[in-house]
């Protein structure tokens, strides 16, 4: 009995591993959309059990990252541009609430970790779009811990996952990439210095413009 209840612990830190791992894969299209999920490749690549690579799947499958068909197989899900308008409408809701509420939450560590994450963002190579996007998907991250309601974290994260896949899928073909992630400086430092109502206007605009660039490009 004691064993079961150690071994949980370990259990869902190698569930939590194999998520992460499959989860950036899927929303960057290193996993492209239709290609079926090798279970057995992961698992040898990642170094963990059946278990924790099914949990982690089923986990995906909630977020619409996955679709499993019986006798089939596990697959990454289509990317449906057919589906930006939904995905932004729950966006332009959610993501400035989120800032606002970061504003007002956000606790003296966190803005030290959000101060550094400013800093960084003049590091990022102007001209790797696949690198921006990725400095983009971890502000938002940053962001959504702010909040401190883990609730509301898990659905932000979910839909941000659901728009960066959009973004992958016209990436090269996109330009201005440098200027839609340059455009967080404001926005965190807004959330840094406690102002709430500007923070909530700013990640607004920043969706918006998000919805605009692929639009332009359909």
């Amino acid at each position: 009995m004691n064993t079961r209840v150690n071994d949980e612990p370990a259990a869902a830190s190698l569930t939590e591993q194999a998520y992460g791992v499959l989860r950036d894969r899927l929303v960057m299209l290193e996993i492209k959309p239709g290609e079926p999920i090798n279970e057995e490749r992961l698992r040898t690549e990642l170094g963990v059990g059946r278990t924790p690579i099914r949990e982690a799947l089923k986990r995906l499958e909630q977020e619409r990252l996955v679709v499993a068909f019986p006798r089939r197989g596990t697959f990454a899900t289509d990317v449906n541009i057919s589906d930006l308008a939904h995905i932004s409408e729950v966006r332009r809701t959610l993501e400035p609430l989120a800032a606002s509420a970061s504003a007002e939450r956000a606790t003296a560590e966190d803005r030290a970790a959000l101060t550094e994450l400013r800093s960084r963002l003049d590091t990022t190579p102007s001209g790797d779009n696949i690198e921006l996007l990725r400095t983009d998907v971890g502000v938002h991250r940053a962001i959504y811990r702010c909040v401190h309601n883990p609730f509301l974290e898990d659905t932000l994260i979910s839909y941000d996952n659901l728009a960066t896949r959009i973004w992958c899928v016209f990436l090269p073909r996109l330009s201005g990439m440098a200027g839609h992630v340059d455009e967080h400086v404001p926005l965190l430092t807004a959330i840094i210095e406690g102002d709430a109502k500007k923070a909530g206007e700013l990640a607004s605009q920043h969706v918006i413009g998000f919805e605009r660039a692929i639009r332009a490009l359909i």
